[in-house]
């Protein structure tokens, strides 16, 4: 069996819902965007692309089922991915760049080699997307709605790869937008309520991961 765009076509829209709507990888990768750290946002892209593509995988090959069937190891990184999320928050409450003019509040821009600022980045956005274990159920419900158990593996390689394309493509197009001139003013002016709006998303999903069960 060749390759089944009508399924990948069908797949990727439902994904596509997904990765456009707002949550904690939106909230990292406009902070970044807005503070000029276009180095760390692109690593934290790829980083977000690449855990996605992981848990995808899984469930591609049937694991992801499995483990989302071990209900206290799912809870226990649920928990710590929560927790994980709402340090972020208090982080971006306390960080110094949120109040206008201090002393540290460019120290991200340039403060680094490419390389280093880069896999900062990747280790960020990947830590947030492997931190909510949900993504595993929602692959596994993905793919068992709209993959029939026939589908072959040329139309899976090509959901897993426009999978990592859409999430490339829509984060690279938010970071952006968000680092031009425009919207750094708005920043440089409202710094301390972005940096705050941003916080509370983190730490309202990251609540939200630790209480329900």
């Amino acid at each position: 069996m060749g390759l089944d765009v009508e399924v990948v076509l069908y797949t990727l829209g439902i994904y596509t819902a997904i990765v456009v709507s707002p949550g904690p990888n939106f909230a990292l990768i406009s902070r970044m965007a807005l503070q000029g750290r276009n180095h760390t946002a692109r690593g934290a892209i790829v980083g977000l692309a690449a855990a996605a593509t992981f848990y995808a995988l899984l469930a591609m090959i049937g694991l992801a089922a499995v483990l989302n069937e071990i209900g206290w190891l799912v809870r226990v990184v649920q928990v710590l991915g929560g927790l994980y999320l709402v340090y972020l928050g208090l982080l971006f409450w306390r960080s110094p760049s949120a109040i206008p003019g201090h002393p540290q509040q460019n120290r991200f821009i340039g403060s680094g080699s490419l390389l280093t600022e880069t896999v900062a980045g990747f280790k960020m956005g990947a830590a947030v997307n492997l931190s909510n274990p949900k993504g595993i159920a929602f692959f596994v419900g993905l793919y068992a709605v709209a993959v029939p158990a026939d589908t072959s593996v040329s139309t899976r390689m090509a959901i897993l790869l426009g999978g990592a394309l859409l999430e490339l493509g829509w984060y690279s197009i938010v970071a952006g937008l968000l680092s031009r001139s425009r919207f750094r003013k708005i920043y440089s002016r409202f710094s301390i309520w972005i940096e705050r709006s941003i916080g509370s998303v983190l730490i309202i999903f990251g609540g939200k991961m630790v209480l329900n069960q």
